[in-house]
């Protein structure tokens, strides 16, 4: 089944937790802090795999984590860090931020990579907490939180040259005459549901792939049948090959509806070069009004080639010609180069203080929930260290100037309940 867009959950690897620990040898007295460090925990990443040309791997799992990393042990051993998690996309995957719908990144070549969430580091063991004046310090850090978000993965089939037009105009015929492609023909409209990719060789050297996107109708940039969801397809083409049908009523305004959905769709769409086809022209009704029909195209500056796809009448110099236009635009990247996202750079340090009821309090900030998180309560010293960041931070003043009173309950974030000591 192709699949085209997926809503995906995904977490790196919590880093490993440091330990509290202190030599112990016969004949070693006061043999000091070994505690060693936790291991740093697996990032989550994406990787473009050239072979894959769809998402369909994902609908049966939404949820991906990297492997956390191990806690320290005795005798200053480190823990192991946590496998990375590299998942495999098709060329042309834009990911998203679910809930922001915030581009994260667009990858579109072979073996591009995207760290999507980053691991957290390991946490310290006490040994790194010695000192002259404390040279048996009850202390040490618990791992880094991981990182988590949900993500929109859209794919942007990339391909060279795209064949559009309303339905039973006769791509998918058109394609599999061109390539070695196979797309589901038959007489119906919408008999393709789902773009098709097929391989067509210029000569020896050169061959360009072609989708054939399902066929569009008025509306379609708004929803309407199945353009909206295909229409990001044709993003990524070069060239169109935009084929009417010989029988329509008018494939004058055929051709100008169509040119008016890509338009709305994206404006860039109607900049890219088209060479226009009508097919069916082994039928005889085609070829009486086929010069009348070259008149009017002139009139609008637009060259009309006759081919049919099902008998392969002059479908090779419909291929050649949209080949010599591919060769004269430049690839996507020159003709328009992406923007730079400017993204302000938030003081993590910054804090929130929320009065909840008449003794109840709460503290949020991306620096003191994650200090809360990697703090061992249980340790006196640990507890220590969390009160003196609280006053390097200034969350101290900040909480005596809005108000608070001993014995008042503050929370930090959504998991941790303190009492306030003067």
């Amino acid at each position: 089944m192709f699949t085209d867009q997926v809503e995906i959950y995904v977490r790196s690897g919590k880093g490993g937790d440091g330990m509290m620990h202190f030599r112990r040898e016969k004949y070693m007295p006061r043999g000091g802090p070994d505690g060693g460090d936790g291991g740093r925990g697996g990032d989550l990443i994406f990787e473009v795999r050239a072979t894959l040309n769809t998402l369909s791997a994902f609908r049966p799992n939404q949820k991906f984590a990297a492997e956390d990393g191990k806690g320290g042990g005795s005798n200053q051993k480190s823990g192991k860090g946590g496998a990375d998690l590299v998942i495999p996309v098709p060329p042309g995957t834009a990911i998203f931020d679910a809930d922001s719908r915030e581009l994260i990144g667009d990858l579109t070549q072979a073996g591009q990579r995207l760290i999507a969430c980053k691991g957290g580091r390991g946490g310290r063991g006490n040994q790194h907490f010695a000192t002259a004046r404390n040279q048996a310090p009850r202390m040490a850090e618990k791992g880094e939180p991981f990182e988590e978000r949900r993500l929109k993965l859209e794919l942007k089939l990339i391909a060279d040259i795209g064949l559009v037009g309303l339905p039973n105009a006769g791509k998918s015929t058109l394609l599999a005459a061109l390539t070695n492609a196979r797309p589901k023909i038959a007489s119906y409209p919408f008999t393709t549901l789902e773009p098709n990719l097929g391989v067509a060789r210029i000569d020896e050297d050169t061959s360009v792939v072609i989708a054939d996107i399902p066929g569009l109708i008025e509306g379609a940039h708004e929803g309407a049948g199945l353009g909206h969801d295909f229409l990001r397809h044709i993003q990524r083409t070069r060239v169109l090959i935009h084929l009417l049908d010989g029988l329509g009523e008018d494939p004058l305004a055929d051709f100008s509806q169509i040119n008016s959905e890509l338009a709305l769709f994206d404006p860039n769409l109607s900049k890219k070069p088209q060479v226009v086809a009508l097919n069916k022209i082994d039928q005889p009704e085609v070829q009486e009004r086929l010069a009348d029909l070259k008149k009017k195209f002139k009139k609008q500056k637009v060259e009309l080639m006759a081919v049919s796809a099902l008998a392969r009448t002059d479908t090779r110099e419909l291929l050649l010609q949209a080949a010599r236009k591919l060769a004269e635009t430049p690839p996507l990247e020159d003709v328009e180069p992406p923007m730079p996202v400017y993204r302000p750079q938030a003081d993590e340090k910054q804090f929130e203080i929320q009065r909840e009821g008449a003794d109840e309090w709460r503290i949020s900030g991306v620096v003191i929930e994650r200090s809360a998180k990697m703090t061992y309560w249980q340790h006196s010293g640990s507890l220590r260290r969390f009160q003196k960041l609280m006053e390097r931070l200034g969350v101290d003043k900040a909480l005596r100037e809005a108000g608070i009173k001993e014995g008042d309950t503050v929370y930090i974030g959504e998991e941790f309940e303190l009492e306030w000591q003067e």
